[in-house]
């Protein structure tokens, strides 16, 4: 009987993640009929089928998604091998597949690159930028080494670490610079411009603005806080952003930014990865070199 390969493994993985030979083939960088071909092979070692397949989508029956869970597993306990061995190095090298979340990741990670670029030669770096959902089922099944997210994230199987408070602050039409800062409560009779749904910040926004369980009729939605941005530019209404997005996104729109009452509202930014991780050591000196970045504030408020 023939064996089964690890190569087979991460090609039904990427099946099974995707439900589409097309997109697992391209993932995988192999052409679809060679995709086809491993899977067909794999099926006869195991001698039953592992995906129903559709015109246009492919269905796990129930040996795949067993197996499906299984290779997950096998192939994570496979890379965290090779963690052993970069583990053993005293500096950072080797790829280092970081996750980071839309409203940090334009802010921080070019300087970020250019830091880890500059001090670890040998470091393959590979960002990767996706909402905290999304990171966090990735970084669990193993495609992901770490992800800079808001905490808390409460997953029992993730180490996490704090790197820094920010404030969020408020962003207007610059027509509104002169006018009293507004409190919490009175956010809630503007109107409000936010992220879409899967994004944290949007659920810190409405936290802070305690509109959790009812949302106002006027309230707005973005994919980004650029377009937001630029809305409240175009006097649609007010927005809340993080800090270290203003010297980016307020530059080319005509608004007013200023600091919220205290209790200002406030977000923790922090890295997660895998307890079982050999590479914990080098995550901590990618955190201290983050928190180094942001020691300094590099702009000023209009107050």
């Amino acid at each position: 009987m023939n064996r089964i390969t690890l190569k087979q493994l991460r090609y039904f993985e990427a099946l099974a993640r995707h439900e589409h030979f097309g997109r697992a083939a391209e993932a995988c960088a192999i052409s679809q009929p060679a995709l086809s071909v491993q899977m067909k092979e794999l099926e006869d070692i195991l001698g039953a089928p592992l995906v129903e397949r559709g015109p246009r989508q492919v269905r796990l029956t129930g040996l795949g998604e067993s197996l499906a869970a299984r290779a997950r597993g096998i192939l994570r306990s496979v890379e965290e091998l090779g963690d052993l061995a970069r583990a053993s190095h005293t500096a950072l090298t080797g790829r280092l597949r970081l996750g980071v979340i839309p409203t940090v990741a334009p802010y921080l990670l070019p300087r970020l690159i250019k830091s880890l670029t500059l001090q670890y030669p040998a470091l393959e770096l590979r960002p990767r930028e996706a909402i905290t959902g999304r990171l966090i089922e990735e970084l669990l099944e193993g495609r992901l080494d770490t992800a800079i997210v808001a905490l808390p994230i409460s997953e029992p199987a993730l180490v996490e670490h704090r790197l820094f408070e920010e404030e969020f602050v408020l962003v207007r039409p610059v027509a509104d610079a002169d006018k009293p800062v507004p409190r919490p409560d009175s956010l809630r009779e503007m109107r409000l411009l936010l992220l879409e749904e899967g994004h944290c910040f949007r659920d810190q926004a409405l936290s802070f603005c305690k509109l959790s369980s009812s949302l106002p009729r006027d309230l707005m939605e973005g994919s980004s806080l650029s377009t937001l941005v630029q809305m409240v530019g175009a006097g649609i209404g007010v927005t809340l952003i993080p800090e270290m997005a203003v010297p980016v996104e307020t530059l080319s729109a005509p608004v007013s930014v200023v600091r919220l009452p205290k209790p200002r509202p406030t977000r923790t930014i922090g890295m997660v990865w895998r307890k079982t991780s050999p590479l914990s050591s080098q995550f901590d000196e990618v955190a201290r070199i983050v928190r180094g970045l942001e020691a300094a504030p590099d702009f000023e408020l209009i107050r």
